[in-house]
């Protein structure tokens, strides 16, 4: 089952990945991404080890950007792969067929293409424009979602959709309508004033129930 809400880890001036990743996982979340761009692969390793134990604590569910091969080693839940980064096949042969994976997509074309090559979930956007993100393909704004979904309705395909890319709350109820999954969050989480407040309104309306089991 592919989560409604996963949070992306980032960076900021009040928090480093880990910390921001636990700050979520206090506050309810239970799928997040390790997202660390433009560093040595040892530390990214050193990092995942630590989200691992994270997760486990929270009984929740790991995804490493990028990096197959250290999502193999941590025992991560899975991978999200870039537009950019290895194909959904090469990450196969190295997860093997019980990890989850999901695949960037901009346009209906590279949903077909990953659907085909057995993603298990697709993070369609950007939404609108996102300084989190170098190298931003088109926006798509909520039209695009629409073309882009009625499109995937034609030609049969139900893999999962998660819409990303600067997505407020006010944004998510119009996405979930034109038929998105759910979404993905960085800065609307961990800027929040109140994250749990903010999280549970996430939850409240992708109709997904907050987990507050180990919640500390």
């Amino acid at each position: 089952m592919i989560d409604k809400l996963h949070f992306i880890t980032q960076e900021n001036e009040h928090f480093t990945h880990l910390s921001a990743m636990e700050e979520a996982l206090k506050n309810g979340v239970r799928w997040v991404q390790l997202r660390i761009k433009n560093r040595p692969v040892a530390e990214v390793e050193a990092q995942a080890w630590e989200a691992r134990r994270l997760c486990n604590k929270y009984s929740a569910r790991l995804i490493i950007n990028d990096h197959p091969t250290i999502a193999s080693l941590i025992k991560a839940d899975g991978v999200h792969l870039g537009k950019e980064d290895m194909s959904v096949v090469s990450a196969r042969k190295i997860l093997g067929t019980s990890k989850i994976i999901g695949a960037t997509a901009n346009t209906l074309e590279d949903i077909i293409e990953h659907n085909e090559a057995g993603a298990d979930y697709i993070g369609l956007g950007p939404f609108r424009f996102t300084t989190t993100k170098e190298k931003l393909s088109p926006t798509l704004g909520l039209e695009g979602y629409r073309t882009i979904l009625s499109k995937c309705s034609e030609h049969n395909i139900n893999i999962p959709i998660i819409a990303i890319g600067g997505i407020t709350i006010t944004d998510i109820p119009a996405l979930i309508g034109a038929g998105v999954h759910g979404i993905a969050a960085s800065s609307m989480i961990i800027n929040a004033q109140d994250m749990l407040q903010t999280t549970q309104t996430i939850f409240d309306i992708v109709k997904q129930p907050i987990d507050y089991a180990n919640n500390s």
